[in-house]
């Protein structure tokens, strides 16, 4: 072989520790240190938050911003300029309206999949048809779950009542209508069509390009199969591939490829993390498929029960314990001994929390029972 012939490999990816992946994921999730944006700038950059219950995205922004009042997430809920929808892995997210009009076409096909484990129930069932009769009831008035269902039980008395709520859920945009998802209000949840809500129609479904581009400014560096995780799809490698020469690439201790913007913060690994309060289901604990930049091996499905998601604590940017309000005390539970010091860190920042979204009430912060 002459030495024009030759060819010298190219440079294996640099490596990131879970520590690395770490501090690049919280300083993109705001939680490295506090951001002055308002609510809807931090709905849009996270890609929205989620919404199981009509807490969480207060709790989930009052540790990632500066100055945030539950005001300012309820007044872009009443204004219609963010809504509660039902999208990513099919559960409920808070997200701008924007997004709401462009993330659900994208996650469709999901949704599309989801009614195969309902389809014993809809035997006989037009789905186009429940899909147009579903629409005319919900933007003649919002109804609730049950009185949709009742309705359309009308036209298919044989089905399985749980299966048509379900498919008018999965065939249709229906947000839940204020006063559901304001702070210190309540309300059933009551549907309507994205489109009769915000007064514009869905735009149609795009190639996920550019929300790859927008996942890894919040979740990255990630895989493919870390984004999939995070939107409920599969086959989203094409898009990598297309969009491989735009961005760089590292490998994870496993060996897994990883995907990022190159201008995106990677913050050294020894960067101080503050603790950080935040609420079940939050999305930072959800939305990669190796989630060991936040949960330590040793305690994986340690924050859940069942299906139930507790509050979980950041200690150094790792999960580090549970947390609960009950009437008069914030109880922490943390997985292991923490130091004097740290005890005064996690103390100080639940004061600030309990201060933020709960003002002039007042809550003892206490120290509960160790989880070995």
């Amino acid at each position: 072989m002459t030495k024009s012939q030759r060819t010298t490999a190219p440079p294996s990816p640099p490596v990131l520790g879970p520590r690395a992946l770490s501090r690049a994921t919280l300083a993109r999730q705001l939680l490295l240190s506090r951001s002055p944006m308002s609510a809807t700038a931090a709905v849009e950059h996270l890609l929205g938050l989620q919404a199981q219950n009509v807490k969480p995205p207060y709790y989930a922004l009052a540790a990632r911003l500066d100055g945030f009042t539950p005001e300012a997430l309820s007044r872009p809920l009443a204004d219609r300029e963010v809504v509660r929808i039902v999208t990513l892995r099919s559960t409920i997210h808070t997200h701008t309206a924007d997004d709401c009009l462009t993330l659900r076409p994208l996650v469709q096909a999901a949704r599309d999949r989801e009614l195969h484990h309902f389809r014993a129930g809809l035997a006989g069932v037009d789905l186009d048809r429940l899909a147009v009769r579903a629409r005319a009831l919900v933007e003649e008035e919002p109804r609730t779950m049950k009185e949709l269902r009742e309705a359309l039980l009308e036209d298919w008395p044989d089905a399985d009542p749980q299966a048509l709520s379900v498919a008018a859920r999965c065939k249709l945009p229906l947000v839940q209508i204020t006063p559901r998802g304001l702070w210190g209000r309540s309300g059933q949840v009551r549907l309507t069509t994205a489109e009769r809500w915000l007064g514009r129609p869905a735009e149609p479904a795009q190639a996920p390009d550019a929300t790859v581009l927008r996942y890894l400014a919040a979740f990255g560096p990630a895989s493919v199969k870390d984004m999939q995780t995070w939107a409920g799809l599969t086959r989203l490698r094409e898009a990598f591939e297309r969009l491989r020469t735009r961005l760089v690439t590292f490998r994870d201790e496993n060996g897994t490829e990883l995907f990022d913007l190159p201008d995106a913060p990677r913050p050294d690994p020894d960067t101080p993390a503050p603790p950080r309060f935040l609420p079940e289901f939050d999305n930072l604990l959800l939305s990669h498929a190796d989630r060991t930049r936040v949960v330590p091996p040793e305690l994986k499905g340690r924050h859940w029960s069942g299906n139930v998601a507790y509050r979980t604590l950041l200690v150094d940017g790792f999960l580090a314990g549970l947390w609960r309000l009950d009437d008069d005390a914030l109880v922490i539970e943390p997985f292991g001994r923490l130091d004097r010091a740290r005890r005064a860190e996690v103390t100080a920042e639940a004061e600030r929390m309990l201060g933020v979204l709960h003002p002039g009430r007042r809550y003892d912060v206490r120290f509960g029972t160790v989880r070995e």
